[in-house]
């Protein structure tokens, strides 16, 4: 068995048996301005085997994110020619420039899964299917601050582990479709109510990797690094996902 046909397969089953248990490998990101209430309908007319999560924003300029789940660039591949044999690609129109200064709109990202800056991914994961909204972080690292960036996140990761902070994120490096040095880290929010408990008070056992957190962004100029959050919902009729997915809460992904 040639090697696409086994990364197909592999891709296929995944999508059938149920709900995510493992950070998918590659994620596809469709970025567009405003409400685009027909983006997910050439999914459906390609019966593609992908899982969809339709995302429109709270915060910030009115988007919507189509956010393609993928276990190998195999998955990739299908997809985009399922897509196109139903003429999903057939015409393209721009949006609005200078929405964004950190991603440009409307466009497709293809983005790589980065387990050692991910705080708790395999929680984070499990709980995909039962967020109702997602709070995306996006970092712009400048060239040659990547080492930097990351010792900053293994102390973000530290700290948090440390006051065992129940917000986990699954980490992705953007490596076509954006400048390079480009993360971004989605946490999923079953609920806002969970927001009101804020961040605990650092213990004293912790107080030392909060130190060591605040000297390594001393070091870091501010032009190193920016950042840029956003919250958005989910959108269960801008989703295309998998009856097993489904499950998880199936009055919310099929009403």
């Amino acid at each position: 068995m040639s090697r696409v046909l086994l990364f197909s397969l592999t891709a296929v089953c995944a999508w059938a048996q149920g709900p995510p248990t493992d950070p998918p490998p590659i994620v596809e990101l469709v970025r567009k301005p405003g409400f685009a209430a027909g983006s997910i309908r050439p999914y459906i007319d390609a019966r593609a085997n992908v899982d969809v999560v339709g995302m429109t924003s709270v915060t910030g300029l009115p988007e919507t994110w189509l956010l393609e789940s993928h276990y190998s660039y195999a998955s990739v591949e299908d997809t985009d020619r399922a897509l196109d044999a139903v003429g999903a690609f057939g015409s393209v129109t721009p949006g609005p420039a200078g929405q964004d200064d950190v991603l440009a709109p409307a466009h497709t990202m293809l983005l790589r899964y980065q387990p050692s800056l991910s705080y708790r991914p395999d929680q984070a994961i499990r709980l995909f299917p039962r967020a109702r909204y997602f709070h995306v972080t996006i970092y712009r690292v400048n060239g040659g601050s990547d080492a930097d960036f990351a010792r900053l996140v293994t102390l973000r990761r530290a700290s948090l582990d440390s006051v065992n902070l129940d917000r986990p994120d699954i980490a992705y490096e953007v490596i076509s479709g954006a400048p390079s040095g480009t993360y971004m880290f989605f946490s999923p929010v079953p609920t806002l109510r969970a927001l009101d408990d804020g961040v605990p008070n650092t213990p004293v056992y912790a107080e030392r990797l909060a130190e060591e957190r605040a000297k390594a962004k001393a070091t870091t100029a501010p032009s190193d690094v920016s950042r840029e959050h956003m919250m958005l919902r989910v959108e269960p009729r801008l989703s295309f996902v998998s009856d097993a997915w489904a499950s998880v809460d199936r009055e919310f992904w099929r009403r």
